[in-house]
């Protein structure tokens, strides 16, 4: 069954200049990816995105994490790979959340790290389930900035919109 998985290379991953070599291991799901973009992260954005833990202790923690303001880098990469059994496939290469949990040849056995103050610094995420990707690729992603149509859509017409053009 083809599914749609969002990915995020984090901070620490662009900082180390992981991307290649992530990129590299995921080609080994045979996906494709039909949707890409470097984008900075607000606030609000990584709260919405990280509102299941809301009520943990290190909530404040991971939303400077996912900003990027413990590694300088307010960045993440944000993907989405499209294919049959792709949240399974994509998990899988990531390897567990705790990155001393995960097995030394995933993503994050490879390059992630547990910070002294308790921070998974473990360089991307995965969704965890259908219903969490649907829920964080609309939250990442225009349906105009995807080139398959994932998910139902509708036209609305805007009047007096200003946007951003070069000059």
């Amino acid at each position: 069954m083809n599914q749609a998985v969002l990915i995020l290379i984090k901070p620490d991953g662009l900082k180390k200049s992981l991307t290649g070599n992530i990129l590299t291991r995921l080609s080994e799901t045979k996906l494709e990816i039909v949707a890409a973009k470097i984008a900075r992260v607000s606030k609000e954005l990584a709260e919405e995105h990280y509102k299941h833990l809301k009520d943990k202790p290190f909530f404040g923690e991971i939303i400077k994490y996912l900003q990027g303001e413990l590694h300088d880098r307010k960045k993440v990469m944000a993907l989405v790979y499209w294919g049959e059994d792709a949240i399974k496939k994509c998990r899988e290469l990531a390897g567990a959340t705790n990155p001393e949990e995960a097995e030394s040849t995933s993503i994050r056995g490879s390059y992630g790290r547990i910070t002294t103050s308790g921070v998974y610094e473990n360089v991307i995420h995965v969704s965890s389930n259908e219903f969490e990707a649907e829920r964080e690729i609309k939250l990442w992603f225009a349906p105009g900035e995807i080139i398959v149509d994932l998910y139902s859509t509708k036209d609305l017409v805007q009047k007096e919109i200003a946007i951003k053009v070069w000059d």
